[in-house]
């Protein structure tokens, strides 16, 4: 079985997904990550981030690795470097290289394989598991989501003004919404969710109901 996230940046699908993933006995998989690890590694390696093909050599090269709470680059834990603001800012490079989205889409397929898995992501739904059995598109407003990516970066010991982290929001979801390749658009048989104002066990609980509900489930797997 298979259960797609999808949604806008800031939204709460990773969180959301990990939890919503050990409560089912799923397997979680972190499909944003993957684009992160390409942005990230191509910076750490001096590649320019305007040769596209080479971005594309790159990404197929990598060895990238989603653990239950790590993600590893070359056997190297890149977790805390993936989330930096640098890193965010960055990561449409990767997301809106069509070899990239090709090659990142046979890897999140793969990884699925023939298990139960919680997909998040922006084209889960839509390119990657079209066939899924249960699709949610989980969004919130743009200043409460800019409010908690403000948090997630002080969290990690950096300080960014809440009208920057908006404004860089704004444009990551625009190019998130006009790519040509794995545009951010609601999947049509999608149940769409918002977290504004909602806890994040809140939130989980929704989304548990909604999966549940979907896939004829009765308090176990």
């Amino acid at each position: 079985m298979i259960v797609t996230i999808d949604g806008p940046a800031g939204a709460g699908k990773s969180t959301a997904a990990r939890a919503l993933a050990g409560r089912l006995g799923f397997r979680f998989l972190n499909t944003g990550a993957m684009y992160r690890a390409v942005a990230w590694a191509a910076v750490a390696r001096g590649l320019s981030l305007d040769d596209a093909a080479g971005i594309v050599g790159l990404a197929r090269s990598l060895d990238i690795r989603l653990e239950e709470n790590r993600v590893l680059v070359d056997g190297v834990d890149a977790t805390q470097a993936i989330r930096t603001a640098e890193v965010t800012a960055l990561t449409h490079f990767a997301a809106n290289n069509p070899g990239v989205r090709q090659h990142l889409v046979e890897l999140q397929r793969q990884a699925a394989g023939s298990g139960n898995v919680v997909a998040e992501g922006r084209d889960q739904g839509t390119v990657v598991f079209p066939h899924a059995e249960c699709k949610i598109f989980l969004t919130a407003g743009p200043h409460e989501r800019a409010r908690r990516r403000v948090e997630d970066l002080r969290a990690q010991g950096q300080e960014i003004p809440f009208e920057v982290v908006l404004q860089q929001q704004i444009e990551r979801d625009r190019s998130d919404a006009t790519r040509s390749v794995g545009p951010l658009v609601r999947a049509a048989d999608a149940v769409e969710l918002s977290t504004d104002g909602l806890g994040a066990d809140a939130v989980v609980d929704r989304l548990e109901e909604i999966v549940r509900k979907s896939l004829g489930l009765r308090g176990h797997v």
